[in-house]
């Protein structure tokens, strides 16, 4: 989908686009295979004239956009044994259990691991930060984030914790079995949170993680409503590990795409089937309370859907959305709960900018994944030549 309310920011964008697709297209091999790790930058889908949906983003066009919410990633790569890592996700600048967020979870198809999740559905609320990590990673890291936690300031009287953490199979660009995350890398991704930019790609909890054949990683996206919608801001961060059929702007460009296991020329395939997981993350400041910030989540499949997925049998895919709204903020032992909420139709503007925000996110976490040679073999990234054509042919691009 093109044009819309977000034509004018890709035109605003144009120049500094086509320098840093220029800049990528000249890192890749005639194969599409990247170079070498000192590629320039890969662009991001705007950059590259990619416009998806008609609501436009905010000025990071990222899940940062949502006021204090903070995102840090650790990243272990050592040769190509390990390619994994943790990534953080912080609702607020404060602590996130003695001032928690309503929260919602949504799930797919459940065939993967997201410790904490009852209890986040039986009482609506965010009490740690989301942590993303590899499968086996999942409770060693849980281990760590509530070690973190307990040691801050106020939580001295504490005996229960419920840490969030989501996962997706990295094990074919890391030595999944040898487990090597822990401590060290939760505290280097809680220490590295930022509440700007975020890094895409294969870092933090992307590093080893696959996608329709590519590799895929973190990505993230954001849309800003109108004023008389309520001029709230919903951002996502994606952790893309899942597979299908990919489709670009509504362009079934696996068609045209060469075959990636070809161009990597390794004995064992990069999973491309539907099979794999993806953690979808949704943020927004606007007043929602958990039954609406489930409806909300419910979007986020909507844009994984448009990318090409299917959520197979064997694949995990998870939505978590919360609201950072002031007003809705939570304290424990307080009697009252408040549950301001947007609703009616005032909530469909919501529904279209996750389901933007969700589609061009996935994209973001391909398109700026690099060529990752790692355990049992080679993850290409996404080729950006015969994307773009295929995408021109359809007229599936801003000029």
């Amino acid at each position: 989908m093109t044009g819309g309310i977000a034509f004018p920011r890709a035109l605003r964008h144009h120049a500094r686009g086509a320098v840093l697709l220029a800049a990528a297209l000249a890192g890749l091999s005639a194969a599409g295979v990247a170079a070498n790790p000192s590629e320039p930058s890969r662009p991001r889908a705007r950059e590259a004239g990619i416009v998806i949906g008609t609501l436009p983003p905010g000025p990071r066009n990222a899940i940062t956009d949502v006021d204090g919410v903070g995102v840090g990633h650790a990243t272990l790569r050592d040769g190509t044994r390990f390619n994994t890592g943790v990534t953080a996700i912080v609702p607020h600048r404060g602590n996130a259990y003695l001032e928690r967020v309503p929260a919602a979870i949504v799930v797919g198809n459940g065939y993967g691991k997201l410790l904490g999740v009852t209890q986040v559905q039986e009482l609506g609320e965010l009490e740690s930060p989301l942590l993303l990590t590899g499968t086996l990673g999942v409770w060693k890291t849980a281990d760590a984030l509530v070690g973190h936690l307990l040691a801050q300031p106020g939580m001295e009287q504490v005996r229960s914790l419920n840490p969030v953490v989501g996962e997706t199979n990295d094990g074919y660009l890391s030595d999944i079995r040898a487990r090597p995350l822990g401590a060290a890398q939760v505290e280097q991704a809680l220490a590295a949170v930022s509440y700007g930019g975020v890094a895409e790609g294969a870092v933090g909890a992307g590093a080893g993680t696959v996608a329709f054949g590519w590799k895929g990683g973190i990505g993230t996206s954001s849309r800003v409503l109108p004023a008389d919608q309520g001029g709230w801001t919903l951002g996502v961060l994606v952790q893309s590990n899942f597979g299908g059929h990919l489709t670009v702007a509504g362009v079934p460009v696996w068609e045209s795409l060469p075959d990636p296991a070809a161009l990597a020329r390794a004995t064992e395939a990069a999973p491309s089937t539907g099979d794999g997981s993806i953690m979808i993350v949704v943020a927004t400041d606007a007043p929602l309370d958990p039954a609406a910030l489930q409806r909300v989540a419910r979007r986020a499949l909507t844009g994984l859907a448009r990318t090409g997925s299917d959520m197979s049998n064997g694949s995990g895919d998870y939505v978590i959305a919360f609201s950072t709204a002031p007003q809705n903020r939570r304290r424990p032992g307080q009697a009252v709960q408040p549950a301001a909420s947007v609703g009616g139709a005032a909530i469909t503007p919501l529904f279209q900018a996750t389901a933007e925000a969700t589609e061009e996110a996935i994209l973001n976490s391909m398109l700026r994944a690099r060529t990752v040679h790692g355990h049992r073999g080679t993850a290409v990234a996404l080729p950006l030549a015969p994307l773009l054509k295929a995408l021109d042919r359809a007229g599936a691009r801003s000029p």
